[in-house]
């Protein structure tokens, strides 16, 4: 059932439809139905048609991310807006707080996503203390968590992501998505450990071993504070950057391996619903199937 406010404007949509003539009441109207106006000629604001996310970095002045996220009417000042505009709003700001394939408490798949479908990843604004997360200590007492392969290393991401101000489940969802949290992992391109850190940042390895435990969160998570701090706090786009996302990155370019003999080498453009809606949640998202695009399947 939709909620009462969105109900409403969805019906103030299909009268414009009908009546041409038909005109959006105030803002506050869009929630509380008032009585009927007297039809004017339709009066239209002049904004341009853009992602209603803020773009990267975010002015102090606009609202805060965890607010779009879970707000039924776009935070921009809706007056009298074109159709198009309000529909785009609409199918933008709504999230809930059940995960579902596309869906969770920290954003639609698409508006994490925002803008790979077009003209490129233009990465909505999220701080670190904007996110909707689960305590690792708690989650790991669920006998169905999927962190139980970090239990051994449980105070050390605690430590670690303490001291960079990091949640400490987000320090082990990076873990679990890069080595499923086993420290004997070198993937591909010699990334070595738990956090899968470059061989350029082994300097100072306790008896050269890049992937003792210790030593790897520490490195792979001070290099994330470090990537977090340059991007102005933004974790969203520092989460994208530590998978190899970058800004203005469109399907065609995620995707451009598919079809080479590195098919793995693409971006998983699932990444980040995986990561906010699962991992952070306490899910696997593997298990529970969280996506919409799955280009990474063809390489299986």
């Amino acid at each position: 059932m939709l909620p009462r406010g969105v109900k409403f404007s969805l019906q103030l949509l299909t009268q414009s439809f009908q009546n041409p003539t038909t005109t959006f009441p105030p803002r506050r109207s869009l929630l509380i139905p008032q009585a009927p106006q007297v039809p004017q000629a339709p009066q239209f604001l002049p904004l341009p048609l853009a992602p209603l996310a803020p773009p990267h970095p975010a002015p102090p002045s606009l609202v805060s991310s965890k607010s779009l996220r879970n707000s039924a009417v776009p935070v921009v000042p809706l007056v009298r807006l074109p159709i198009h505009l309000l529909v785009l709003a609409f199918t933008q700001c709504l999230s809930t707080a059940q995960v579902t394939p596309t869906d969770g408490p920290n954003g639609r798949l698409l508006w994490l996503n925002c803008g790979v479908d077009g003209g490129g990843w233009n990465p909505p604004f999220i701080r670190a203390s904007d996110l909707i997360t689960q305590d690792l200590t708690t989650a790991l007492k669920n006998p169905n968590s999927p962190f139980k392969s970090c239990a051994p290393y449980l105070d050390l991401f605690n430590k670690y992501a303490n001291i960079n101000g990091i949640p400490p489940i987000l320090a082990t969802s990076i873990s679990m998505q890069e080595s499923g949290c086993n420290p004997a992992t070198v993937g591909g391109a010699g990334e070595q450990g738990l956090m899968q850190i470059t061989q350029d940042k082994c300097g100072g390895a306790p008896g050269g071993n890049c992937r003792d435990p210790d030593f790897n969160i520490r490195t792979g998570l001070a290099y994330f504070k470090s990537t977090l701090d340059s991007n102005g706090g933004n974790v969203l786009l520092t989460m994208g950057q530590y998978n190899g996302w970058d800004v203005g990155m469109t399907i065609a370019k995620a995707t451009a391996a598919a079809h080479t003999g590195c098919c793995r080498c693409q971006n998983n453009l699932d990444y980040l619903q995986q990561v906010m809606n699962g991992w952070l949640q306490n899910l696997d998202p593997y298990a529970a199937n969280l996506g919409l695009y799955f280009n990474l399947n063809k390489c299986n």
